[in-house]
């Protein structure tokens, strides 16, 4: 799947979670604590594709997600891209092709997932609210060039920057107490798994259940089978799974504040009466 779908589907997955939640286990959140997790699962989405890499020096090419920040996020994903592709060379077995690249390897994987949401939380509990800060940061700018993608394009790795310290900032002004916010590891461990989702409906599949060893290879790519597999920019991804993702994300958020919102209305106009 394109980065826009990616993020959309972590959005609307964290937005659904968190109705969820609030529905059958009374977990409510405030609003600014679900645009949060919202932003930051929507930016973990587009997190495995940091595996693919562009042209650093020339600030061209790679995925969606290693544009984000110019030359330095085409610089981390250069690197990812060479660790993961260290990581596969390492460990594959005899039926495992031999490749010059890392794309969909060790990213894609749930080892990778879970490493990552155990280092988010690690930081925001070790580090307090600065940390949140910084993570909100970068997933912000992930976020505004996931949902955002013809906008930053036209915008540019500059304007997102700067879009994202802002929203950054606001966090950081309106965070109450020195909270380690252990939910954010979670968020971005759940936007990584649904992109794996999201790519195992596609042709070449992900290598999901990395690293169990089946019939002499590691690397063996899991997906759905090619005649029902979703084309990548196809209609099918563009135009029905991103209406689909945007309805329930706004369905969702229709379900946990609406009630609020005309509670509200209704005390005051009670209050307001005769």
């Amino acid at each position: 799947m394109m980065g826009p779908s990616h993020a959309l589907s972590g959005a609307a997955v964290w937005l659904a979670g968190s109705w969820a939640l609030d529905y059958f286990a009374g977990y409510e959140q405030s609003p600014l604590a679900v645009a949060i997790g919202t932003t930051v699962c929507a930016g973990g989405a587009l997190l495995p594709d940091l595996d693919l890499s562009g042209k650093v020096t020339r600030n061209q090419g790679g995925a969606t997600v290693a544009r984000t920040f110019g030359v330095f996020s085409l610089f981390i994903a250069e690197v990812v891209e060479k660790v993961s592709l260290g990581i596969y060379t390492a460990t594959k077995l005899s039926k495992d092709p031999r490749r010059n690249n890392g794309h969909r390897t060790f990213t894609h994987t749930l080892p990778f997932a879970a490493l990552v949401g155990w280092g988010t939380t690690t930081l925001a509990t070790s580090y307090g609210k600065w940390a949140v800060v910084g993570i909100i940061f970068f997933m912000a700018g992930l976020a505004l060039r996931g949902l955002f993608d013809e906008w930053a394009e036209r915008a540019g790795w500059v304007i997102i920057t700067i879009s994202a310290a802002a929203i950054a900032w606001f966090t950081a002004a309106n965070l109450p107490g020195e909270r380690g916010y252990p939910m954010l590891g979670a968020a971005v461990a759940v936007g990584c798994v649904v992109h794996l989702f999201g790519d195992m409906i596609t042709k070449n599949g992900v290598p999901i259940l990395w690293p169990i060893p089946l019939n002499r290879r590691m690397w063996r790519m899991i997906g759905i089978p090619d005649g029902i597999a979703v084309q990548v920019g196809g209609k099918v991804e563009t135009v029905v799974l991103r209406t689909v993702f945007t309805v329930i994300s706004v369905l969702a958020v229709a379900a946990m504040f609406a009630p609020h919102v005309l509670r509200q209305l209704n005390l005051d106009a009670l209050s307001s009466g005769p």
